[in-house]
């Protein structure tokens, strides 16, 4: 099991909810069921900043908040954020000098995320084909294409039924077809 350290120090502003602090955030590849590259469980140290109006129902305010950031790339991060189970390390919140009426809370949490990188293996739905290109559906949110230079040579693209296919040359019953499940290459 390999831990990588990210260690950002971004700039404070309303907007900006997180503040990581030093060697903070650790990405950690772990067993996943699906098996697939380009996922990872990071455990992050956060604090995150919340108005005075919410304080009212300060873990509806956080689940709020880090529920906006599933399904989008997020840089900090270094991907998508797919999941996440959080836990409050401060009882009491603490009130920033110089930067009312904000109050911060201390946060730890575990994130799932996304981020495939060149030359990782992913697999996905085929959506659609054409004689160009093949269209998938990463984990039901991401779509990539395979143009059809990156399409191995062993397939042939068929009309069968007037259904659109990818046969394998070699293998007869190797096609490629709307709804298959196929591993592909990420190029970039």
């Amino acid at each position: 099991m390999s831990r990588r350290q990210i260690s950002p120090s971004p700039p404070f502003c309303p907007s900006l909810l997180f503040i990581f602090s030093r060697s903070s955030f650790q990405r950690t590849r772990k067993f996943i069921k699906l098996q697939m590259e380009g996922l990872s469980i990071a455990d992050a140290n956060l604090v995150m900043y919340l108005h005075p109006s919410k304080s009212r129902n300060v873990s509806q305010s956080i689940l709020r908040e880090l529920g906006s950031l599933l399904f989008k790339f997020n840089e900090t991060f270094d991907g998508v954020l797919l999941a996440y189970d959080v836990n409050i390390l401060d009882k009491q919140a603490k009130i920033l000098f110089g930067v009312h009426p904000y109050f911060g809370l201390r946060l730890k949490a575990n994130l799932l995320l996304f981020s495939p990188k060149p030359d990782m293996l992913l697999e996905g739905k085929v959506v659609k084909l054409s004689q160009e290109s093949i269209h998938v559906i990463v984990l039901g949110f991401s779509s990539a294409i395979i143009t059809a230079e990156n399409i191995r040579g062993e397939f042939k693209y068929r009309t069968k039924d007037k259904e659109e296919l990818f046969a394998s040359k070699s293998h007869k019953r190797h096609v490629i077809k709307v709804g298959t499940m196929i591993r592909f290459l990420v190029k970039r």
